[in-house]
């Protein structure tokens, strides 16, 4: 069996090949929270919405966003130095360089840099839901509003997150 055309046949087209994105070093959109700085590697344009991806740079003492819990993404969080507490439900982890912890639909949680040293993570958003609401954050800061407690969590809301009021939602504020 050939694959070559029969006369008066049209010749297809080779397919595409997948574009391939490649963010470097400094590249990448820069969002800026407060003492949280985000920078977008995959904002989901190139994965079909599949997947969002970012690094954050919490400088020393960052406190977190109220605990919330995601309806629609799984949040990936890979730390890749320094230390972050995560606190899920009643239950506090602090997840040194190395350390990976996923956030299913469903489960409360929270983050913060308890410690002296900035930290940095790597965030993954299955799909990527969540690159947009830090955008929203970042203009509501730029429009003069300070991300407080409230304010965090009626943006959060507009991404299929809620409060985990059961937990004292009305956290410290913050960006994620």
């Amino acid at each position: 069996m050939t694959d070559e055309p029969k006369p008066g046949e049209p010749i297809a087209a080779p397919a595409a090949e997948p574009a391939v994105s490649v963010v470097g070093p400094g590249e990448g959109e820069t969002i800026v929270l407060g003492t949280t700085r985000l920078r977008v590697l995959e904002d989901g344009s190139n994965t079909g919405h599949r997947l969002g991806l970012a690094e954050s740079v919490l400088a020393p003492h960052t406190p977190g966003p109220p605990q919330h819990r995601h309806a629609q993404h799984d949040e990936g969080f890979y730390v890749i130095a320094g230390s972050v507490r995560f606190t899920v439900g009643e239950r506090d982890y602090d997840a040194t360089a190395g350390t990976f912890v996923l956030v299913p639909p469903g489960a409360p949680h929270t983050f913060a840099n308890t410690t002296d040293q900035p930290a940095v993570m790597l965030s993954t958003f299955t799909p990527d839901l969540y690159v947009q609401y830090f955008r929203d954050l970042q203009d509501m800061i730029a429009g003069g509003q300070e991300p407080d407690p409230r304010a965090t969590l009626r943006t959060m809301s507009r991404y299929a997150t809620e409060p985990a009021t059961e937990f004292g939602a009305a956290g410290p504020g913050g960006a994620s």
